[in-house]
């Protein structure tokens, strides 16, 4: 069983459908479902970066298992995008990582190391020596 706390007005996506907390809540999920809190939803304008793209495609493959083909087709091509920008040994590390997660059906789990890459992107930008290291 799952149990998850969330704050007054916290949003959570649960098998698609979008729910809403009316003061401080707590949700005891009892069977397997599709489910981010509002923290970890990405709306279409955030995905700027080719990893926040990754992180995106893979939200909607997790959330949309009708789609789930067409938004993994966007994951794979992203994520060579990602290989080749990032290019260091820890970055493809974290890609194969991800990939392992995906190809078992573990969405939620390529969603945590897409944030890793995310802050890897990040710090990347900040600092484009990084990139040549590894």
């Amino acid at each position: 069983m799952l149990r998850i706390t969330l704050r007054d007005g916290e949003k959570a996506i649960v098998n698609g459908a979008v729910l809403r907390a009316v003061g401080r809540t707590q949700i005891a999920v009892e069977n397997m479902v599709s489910i981010l809190r509002g923290r970890e939803v990405m709306r279409p304008e955030e995905a700027t970066t080719p990893a926040r793209q990754l992180y995106f495609a893979t939200m909607l493959a997790y959330i949309d298992p009708n789609g789930r083909d067409a938004h993994q087709d966007a994951v794979v091509q992203l994520l060579s995008l990602l290989i080749a920008g990032l290019g260091t040994a820890e970055a493809r590390e974290l890609c194969i990582r991800f990939a392992n997660d995906l190809a078992q059906g573990e969405y939620y789990k390529a969603l945590s190391v897409a944030r890793e890459l995310i802050a890897m992107e990040d710090a990347a930008t900040a600092d484009p020596a990084a990139t040549q290291a590894a």
